[in-house]
């Protein structure tokens, strides 16, 4: 079951398509775990279009005969919206294109979201390894994210925000235990250290370095903005 979601704010803002590309990746990305998140955003994209429709065509029409004419018109254009959101679900992509990853043994099938991103090879130290992904934005660092087995993140605190998303296998924190779906949202307030037991994939937005705040690994702080 997920426990975390979205906020309307973001589902707003990425039904508009006001979002950063890395933002509107783990939204997409979510909505193919989570049906109730996707069908706001289908039910937030049918209102706009029927606000946006309302707005280009209701100055034409003055009386009432014209006003039912309208609202024919619109009753015609939902129903056709509709079916096109039918229409397009996943029967209809192409199945030879891969959208999968394989690190350390493990193979993971990604969400559609990720398709054509994947074009970096995976990096790291231990149980913990990265594959970068370019989404064009100066400051943020769009990651996938890979703790082996009995794997951990040395605790830390964030100098901005960080989001993550849990796309396979399990960790957990002081706050919590996520399974795939989840979508967290930290920032400076936050302190934790992600443990996982059976390893996880996880993709992961940050706009400024971690802070780690214990260990060995307080040592990598000063080459922080080089690092993350």
């Amino acid at each position: 079951m997920i426990n975390y979601h979205p906020d309307q704010h973001m589902l707003s803002l990425h039904a508009k398509g006001e979002l950063p590309l890395s933002m509107s990746i783990a939204i997409s990305a979510h909505a193919e775990f989570c049906q109730h998140c996707q069908q706001q955003l289908d039910q937030m994209t049918i209102a706009m279009s029927e606000q946006q429709f309302e707005s280009a065509v209701a100055p034409q029409f003055a009386n009432s005969k014209d006003n039912d004419q309208l609202d024919s018109l619109l009753s015609q254009l939902l129903n056709s919206t509709l079916d096109t959101l039918a229409a397009e679900q996943p029967t209809n992509i192409d199945k030879t294109e891969d959208n999968s990853v394989n690190i350390k043994g493990q193979h993971y099938t990604l969400p559609r979201a990720f398709r054509n991103q994947i074009n970096a090879s995976w990096q790291g130290i231990g149980k913990v390894s990265r594959l970068r992904l370019d989404t064009g934005e100066p400051q943020a660092r769009a990651s996938l994210l890979h703790i082996a087995a009995n794997g951990e993140i040395p605790e830390h605190t964030h100098k901005g925000a960080e989001l993550t998303l849990l796309l396979a296998g399990e960790f957990s924190d002081c706050y919590n235990t996520y399974k795939p779906g989840d979508f967290m949202l930290l920032d400076k307030a936050h302190q934790h250290s992600p443990k996982t037991i059976d390893g996880c994939l996880c993709y992961t937005v940050v706009d400024a370095p971690l802070y780690f705040t214990k260990g060995i690994s307080k040592l990598l702080n000063p080459i922080g903005d080089l690092i993350y």
